[in-house]
């Protein structure tokens, strides 16, 4: 038991130092997942501590991401107005966003050449892994893959987002979470909630959304890709969520500012 308090106590400073670090400088690389892991397996090695005397501690703190998950409610509520005024918008771009992900990714692996099973498993790399280890099986992905592919697509998502997004001199905070939250899931909000409380709240909002959506079309994508030969029959069931899809464009072209 004093192994694993050690260990708590061992990521929560890791946590804390690589989060007063970004607060101060507001470097990209100063990353609290990927530096902070960097940080922990570092002290592990060092104190000669095994992964399976540190296993206990992370379970008990990835017991606490339920909680967490459902503590983003807490400035969707203060936000509730904008989301409100903005909805429509908000619903169509994560939407999109969703939709785009899964194509410009599959497609490039699968233009790179690679395994039908393996593009499969890339498809649904943006949102979180429940939702993407689902959505890998029935697509008949590599689950395991998919998982890797999540982590990585988090912590790339979490490092390079938010400077992106200053390179393409994206300022509003809605635009930010709302970015941040569709395409690197549960890494970008907690990157979103270090720029602040709206972005925070969006990213969460488009994390949720972007793994519905992207349930939803996955079925489409994986037929646009031709990764199995559904034909029009196959997706009939889609077309209630085909037709709102096409009119998205159209559609966010004429919101204006919320």
């Amino acid at each position: 038991m004093n192994i694993t308090l050690f260990a708590i106590g061992i990521t929560l400073a890791a946590y804390l130092g690589v989060r007063r670090l970004y607060l101060r400088f507001r470097h990209p690389l100063l990353n609290v997942v990927a530096l902070g892991a960097g940080l922990i397996i570092a002290a592990l090695l060092a104190l000669d501590i095994p992964y399976s005397a540190y296993a206990p501690a992370k379970d008990m703190m990835t017991a606490l991401l339920g909680p967490a998950t459902v503590g983003l409610a807490v400035p969707l509520y203060r936000y509730r107005s904008l989301l409100l005024r903005c909805g429509p918008a908000i619903v169509g771009s994560v939407a999109l966003g969703a939709l785009l992900a899964m194509l410009t990714a599959a497609g490039i692996a699968k233009l790179g050449g690679l395994p039908k099973d393996v593009v499969a498993s890339i498809l649904p790399k943006g949102v979180s892994i429940p939702f993407a280890v689902e959505i890998a099986q029935i697509h008949h992905g590599i689950p395991p893959l998919t998982a890797a592919f999540v982590v990585a697509t988090g912590t790339l998502g979490s490092l390079m987002g938010g400077w992106l997004l200053s390179l393409a001199r994206v300022a509003d905070p809605m635009a930010r979470g709302l970015a941040l939250g569709t395409v690197s899931h549960g890494q970008g909000t907690a990157t979103a909630l270090m720029e602040g409380q709206q972005q925070g709240a969006m990213a969460g909002l488009a994390m949720i959304l972007a793994g519905i959506f992207t349930a939803a079309f996955a079925p489409l994508a994986v037929w646009l890709l031709g990764l199995y030969r559904c034909g029009v029959a196959g997706l009939k069931p889609l077309r209630p969520l085909l037709l709102p899809a096409a009119r998205l464009p159209s559609f966010l072209a004429g919101q204006g500012e919320c």
